[in-house]
């Protein structure tokens, strides 16, 4: 099963109270096979599995290190780290190298990947992602784009329904936008506190850090999205709508009834 799929049935709304919550998304990568399955070509531009679960992951971990020749894994690594020093949203995480699937919980537990603490620390995090950048898989990308202002909640929730639930959102090739995940901190009209957005497939949810605006500084809204056929331009302007007065949310990109397949 997708770890995307597994995510949605863990991610639930602290209010109900439920003993189990969505803490991180891991994923561990077979040292002998994993530069393999990397960089499986789907037919149809359909998205590499592995590379996916890549993507969505918030701790990569690489195992049975000892089963092959420093050379293979290093290309491994070299694969990996492509796809974190280029803009996937696992360079807001970490990864770990490990023999036998041993390591200190203390590194894989208490991510806080889905929750207002993640937001602390993210603010700084982002600035240090590329602004687009191609994965191994060429159909997936990451793009980020700042964006001043404060968005309204009504709006910017149109915003992420059209891109994950509608899907009706194309890019200037009109080819339809796949968003895998995305990540950022934005600012809430008539919020002090910095809100922190997250997403995986159909799933997105809106939350306040315990971080706080200055009140002598411009709000810039952060974002990150992985996926498929992403255009920054498009995505840009479609965002920067919600931060305007009119919320206008109709543009040629993005259009009511036309559901991508």
């Amino acid at each position: 099963m997708s770890s995307g799929a597994v995510a949605s049935m863990f991610w639930v709304d602290a209010e109900l109270g439920s003993d189990i919550y969505l803490d991180g998304i891991v994923t561990v990568v077979d040292s002998k096979y994993g530069l393999k399955h990397l960089a499986e070509e789907k037919a149809g531009g359909l998205i590499n599995e592995a590379t996916r679960q890549v993507a969505l992951a918030d701790l990569i971990i690489i195992n049975k290190t000892d089963l092959v020749p420093e050379e293979d894994l290093s290309q491994l690594r070299t694969a990996i780290r492509y796809r974190i020093m280029n803009g996937s949203i696992n360079g807001l995480g970490k990864i770990l190298e490990t023999q036998r699937s041993r390591v200190d919980l203390s590194n894989v537990l208490d991510l806080h990947a889905f929750d207002g603490l993640s937001g602390i620390s993210l603010q700084k995090k982002l600035q240090y992602v590329s602004a687009t950048q191609p994965h191994l898989d060429q159909n997936i990308i990451t793009v980020t784009f700042e964006a001043p202002g404060n968005a309204k909640e009504e709006s910017l929730n149109v915003f992420i329904q059209n891109l994950l639930w509608e899907k009706n959102v194309r890019n200037k090739d009109g080819h339809c936008m796949e968003v895998i995940r995305l990540k950022g901190l934005v600012s809430i009209k008539d919020r002090a506190q910095q809100v922190i957005v997250q997403g995986v497939h159909e799933l997105y949810d809106l939350e306040e850090t315990p971080v706080s605006w200055d009140d002598d500084a411009q709000r810039t809204n952060r974002l990150v999205f992985i996926g498929k056929n992403l255009d920054k331009d498009v995505l840009k302007q479609l965002f920067m709508a919600t931060v305007t007065e009119t919320g206008k949310q109709r543009t040629t990109h993005s259009k009511e009834g036309q559901v991508c397949p």
